[in-house]
């Protein structure tokens, strides 16, 4: 038996509740093993722990529930050519994606503000691509797998947040449009995430499958306030400096009340060139929505 099909689905019901210590004895102890994630790196979702892979999906498409996104897209530019496996931090970073971070270091930050940043303009990164990229961070629940109650950060790239789309194929603030347009909660649905087998990098399309059950609603009013979901979305960023005695803290990039939108998905325009599984009963209040979610 694959470690695929030994996890698909989570641990059956009888032994869920069985209590464990013998596990976390030979695992080293403890519980904190690091952010819980699913990365989408080489065209594949791969569930990590901290930077440990524990299980990789060989489906394209992916099934989850969104409970809650930043209200911003971010923005980080990093110096220096990409080292696979190294955890560099960005060397300048925005969380309201027009200005750079306040603890950015002064010495670091590209340009007072992002549209006159030269890392915004087309082509100074790689081919036509900005240096300074854009990326989205929502946090999921596994369909099949909510009584764990566990989140799980995915971050998004560019390339699956802007754009139009088409039907049934759509990236995530076009999903998030179309959902506002049928009135439709995107914490109240199952959401397909699907690789775009066209696209030579990892890009995903989004849709709607069903409503959510009534359990699965109880798992989304549990989570989607914790702190574990408040820590998907946030932008972490470890200190730019060596650590001294006692400073064992990351720089936790949230956005300004002010600039708080709704947790949803909503657009956020992508600036020009600078000029410098398992069925279920759908829940009541939903079901009626179904039918038109595609029209």
């Amino acid at each position: 038996m694959s470690d695929i099909a030994l996890f698909k689905g989570g641990v059956p019901a009888y032994l869920k509740e069985l209590q464990d210590d013998s596990t976390n004895a030979i695992a080293g102890g403890g519980d904190d093993l690091g952010q819980y994630r699913i990365s989408i790196k080489g065209g594949a979702f791969r569930e990590m722990v901290g930077n440990k892979e524990v299980r990789v999906s060989e489906e394209r498409a992916m099934n989850v529930i969104i409970v809650k996104a930043a209200p911003n897209v971010y923005r980080s530019y990093y110096e220096g050519a990409y080292v696979e496996g190294q955890n560099a931090s960005p060397t300048c970073w925005s969380v309201n994606n027009q200005t750079p971070a306040d603890v950015v270091p002064a010495e670091q930050k590209q340009a007072n503000r992002c549209m006159d940043c030269k890392q915004n303009i087309k082509g100074s990164g790689q081919g036509e691509g900005r240096a300074c990229r854009y990326q989205q961070r929502i946090a999921v629940l596994v369909e099949g797998e909510t009584d764990r109650r566990k989140v799980a950060q995915v971050i998004l790239p560019a390339t699956s947040v802007f754009g139009e789309g088409e039907k049934g194929k759509l990236p995530l603030q076009a999903y998030g449009r179309h959902l506002k347009a049928h009135n439709t909660p995107v914490v109240g649905v199952v959401t397909e995430m699907r690789f775009d087998i066209n696209s030579p990098t990892p890009k995903l399309f989004f849709k709607p499958v069903r409503p959510i059950t009534e359990e699965e609603f109880e798992a989304v009013k549990d989570v989607k306030d914790s702190p574990e979901a408040e820590k998907a979305v946030s932008f972490i960023v470890a200190p730019p400096k060596a650590k001294e005695e006692g400073d064992d803290e990351e720089f936790e990039q949230k956005p300004k009340a002010e600039t708080k939108a709704k947790a949803e998905a909503e657009k956020v325009e992508e600036p020009k060139k600078a000029a410098s599984k398992k069925s279920a009963e759908p829940a009541p209040e939903l079901a009626n929505l179904v039918d038109n979610w595609d029209d």
